[in-house]
C-alpha cells in the first residue's frame, strides 16, 4: 500500500528482504524496503510536490506509514535496482546499484541494515539508466537508452 511508482525491484541475497526504487512527483524518489502489510504512505505523505508546483500534500510522515529508507530531492528519477551478487568486484557484494533516467548515472548504495552507509555515483552522462543487471562471469551490464546501447562494466 502506498506505493506510487515501482520502477526496480530485487532481492537482498543475503537478508532475503525484496527492495524497491520509486518514482516520486517533483521531488521524492524513494528507496524502499517492501514489508508485508506496510503502508508507504503515497499520496497522504511525500517529499515531492505535483509537477505543477503545488503541494500533493503538507505531510512528509504519519503513524502508520513507513519513511523511505531513503529519498532524493531532486529527483534523479530513479530506475532498475540490482544488489550485486559476481566476483569481479569484491568489495561490492551484495551492494545495491540504482539507476536514473534524468540524472542518467549509476547510483551505487552500500547498506547497513536498512540504511544507506555511503552512496557514490559510478556512471553519469553515458545515457537513461533503463537496466543493470551482474552477468554470470561477475560484470555489471547496463541496458541504456538515449543513445540506446548496452554497457559492460568491469575492473580496470
Amino acid at each position: 500500500m502506498g506505493n506510487r511508482n515501482v520502477q526496480g525491484i530485487d532481492q537482498h541475497p543475503v537478508t532475503g528482504q525484496i527492495w524497491s526504487t520509486e518514482h516520486g512527483p517533483l521531488g521524492g524518489d524513494e528507496l524502499n524496503v517492501l514489508k508485508l502489510g506496510h503502508n508507504y504512505g503515497w499520496p497522504v505523505i511525500s517529499y515531492g510536490i505535483d509537477y505543477d508546483g503545488k503541494p500533493i500534500t503538507d505531510l512528509t510522515e504519519k503513524d502508520g506509514m513507513d519513511q523511505p529508507v531513503k529519498y532524493w530531492k531532486p529527483s534523479p528519477a530513479l530506475s532498475a535496482l540490482e544488489f550485486y551478487r559476481g566476483d569481479l568486484f569484491p568489495k561490492w557484494k551484495h551492494q545495491a546499484f540504482v539507476g536514473a533516467l534524468v540524472f542518467q548515472e549509476i547510483k551505487r548504495l552500500k547498506l547497513a541494515g536498512e540504511t544507506v552507509e555511503e552512496e557514490e555515483i559510478l556512471l553519469k552522462g553515458y545515457g537513461r539508466v533503463r537496466d543493470i543487471k551482474t552477468g554470470p562471469e561477475g560484470a555489471i551490464y547496463v541496458l541504456l537508452n538515449e543513445p540506446d546501447q548496452v554497457v559492460r562494466l568491469t575492473p580496470r
